[in-house]
C-alpha cells in the first residue's frame, strides 16, 4: 500500500502547493465493484490557487486506464480516464451553499486533513457513466447450444426467441 498524501486545504492553496503521484487501481476500493479486475494505476496532479474571484481553488488532473465490467455482456470494458476539474473550496455551509447558487463549477468543504487519494477515487467516480457498456454490436455476448444455432439472426430478432428454442429442448 502507497503512503497516502493528505493536506491542509486552505494551506495548500495558499502555498499555491503542487502534487502529483500514481495511484494503483487496487488501492481504490470503492471502485472495486465496477470493475472487471483491478490492474494499472492512475496517475494525477493536484494544484492549489486563487481563482479570479480570489477563491481557494484545486485543480484536479487525472489520467489513466481502469478495466470496468461492461454492464450488458459482463466481459472486460477498457475505460480511458482523462479528467480535469476545478473545485471551489469552501470554509463554511453558508459559502458552500452560495457556490452553488452562484457558480457552475464544484464546491467543497475545506478541510485540514484532506486526503487525495479518496479526493481522486471520488472524482473518478462521478466522472463514470451509469451503466457502463461497450459500443452497440461489440459486446462479446454469444449463446451456444449444442443441437441449434441461438445466434440464427431470424430467432435472436425477437427478446424472447431464446427462451422459445430453449422451452423446445
Amino acid at each position: 500500500m502507497s503512503v497516502r498524501f493528505v493536506i491542509d486545504s486552505l494551506d495548500f492553496v495558499r502555498n499555491a502547493g503542487i502534487h502529483h503521484g500514481r495511484i494503483p487501481v487496487l488501492e481504490l476500493a470503492r471502485l472495486h465493484d465496477l470493475l472487471f479486475d483491478r490492474e494499472g494505476e492512475v496517475t494525477y496532479q493536484i494544484t492549489g490557487y486563487f481563482d479570479k474571484n480570489n477563491k481557494p481553488t484545486l485543480h484536479l488532473e487525472i489520467k489513466g486506464e481502469i478495466h470496468l465490467s461492461c454492464q450488458r455482456c459482463l466481459d472486460k470494458l477498457i475505460h480511458i480516464i482523462d479528467l480535469q476539474n476545478d473545485l471551489h473550496l469552501a470554509r463554511n455551509e453558508v459559502e458552500l451553499d452560495q457556490n452553488d447558487e452562484e457558480d457552475t463549477s464544484d464546491a467543497i468543504m475545506a478541510c485540514n486533513d484532506l486526503d487525495v487519494t479518496d479526493l481522486i477515487e471520488e472524482e473518478i467516480i462521478l466522472g463514470l457513466a451509469i451503466a457502463c457498456c461497450h459500443p452497440e454490436g461489440e459486446c462479446t455476448m454469444q449463446y451456444h447450444d449444442s443441437t441449434s444455432s441461438l445466434t440464427d439472426t431470424s430467432q435472436s430478432a425477437h427478446p424472447f426467441a431464446l427462451l422459445a428454442s430453449l422451452k423446445k429442448h
